[in-house]
């Protein structure tokens, strides 16, 4: 069985990280790269930035965060927010990234997805998706880091971007985001029944249940923030939770 993967989420505004509920009421917690330090050392699998305002001020902020983060830190990397161009991807693979995650500028312009697709891999190619719930079973996209409606069903959004070419889905729970009430189960769930690529499930971990809450629908990685973040619970006594609970999971030494 296919590992699940325990990705830290760094939400970045300027030079902080920053931590909200619901993508608002945010709070400056300090230097990314003290965090981004920790998770390592903690065994962390992956690491996923996002500039949480460089889709409202036109502009990514994360170039220079990435570039340092990528001298001491060796596990893969997302980047998001702000990422407009097939050259704002290159931008970020040379400073250290692995994969881009787009979202705001997909929607309004859904061939940038094949043309990351085609120019670097699709692997390279992750599709962010911000999710509101309109109705049951029903969920719109949001861009601009949850400000703006898209009238885009998410269900239909996923196809398309998977046709164009997206290689995962970030899946970022609008409501659960910043909850601690667990991952949007029925979201995640009707994603995976439409998507041949590996899912991400962002928002609203509280304890290790949830996680396997969300695997057992479909998730093959969750992103954690706050819980790690405030200290909450370590990557190793997540990662052995989960073993306790059958969740396939990489083994590291830390």
């Amino acid at each position: 069985m296919i590992n699940k993967r325990l990705i830290a989420r760094l939400d970045i505004k300027g030079p902080n990280l920053i931590k909200g509920i619901q993508l608002e009421g945010l709070r400056k917690l300090g230097d990314p790269q003290v965090f981004a330090d920790r998770y390592y050392a903690q065994g962390v699998d992956e690491l996923l930035y996002i500039d949480i305002v460089a889709s409202l001020y036109g502009r990514s902020k994360l170039t220079e965060i990435v570039r340092r983060a990528a001298r001491d830190v060796f596990v893969p990397m997302t980047v998001g927010g702000g990422v407009r161009t097939v050259d704002d991807v290159k931008e970020l693979l040379r400073a250290g990234a692995d994969k881009v995650a787009i979202n705001t500028a997909a929607v309004a312009r859904p061939d940038l997805i094949r043309e990351v697709a085609q120019r670097f891999g699709s692997q390279c190619m992750v599709l962010s998706v911000e999710a509101k719930q309109q109705a049951p079973g029903q969920w719109e996209v949001y861009t601009d880091c949850g400000r703006e409606r898209s009238g885009l069903d998410v269900i239909e959004w996923v196809q398309r971007g998977i046709e164009l070419g997206a290689g995962e889905i970030l899946v970022t729970s609008i409501d659960k985001e910043g909850s601690r009430s667990g991952f949007d189960i029925g979201l995640t769930r009707a994603v995976a029944a439409v998507a041949d690529v590996p899912i991400i499930a962002s928002g609203g971990y509280g304890i290790p249940s949830h996680v396997k809450d969300v695997v057992n629908v479909g998730a093959d990685a969750v992103a954690v923030a706050d819980a790690l973040h405030y200290n909450r619970i370590t990557l190793p006594a997540l990662r052995q939770s989960m073993r306790e609970m059958d969740i396939p999971v990489r083994k590291v030494n830390v």
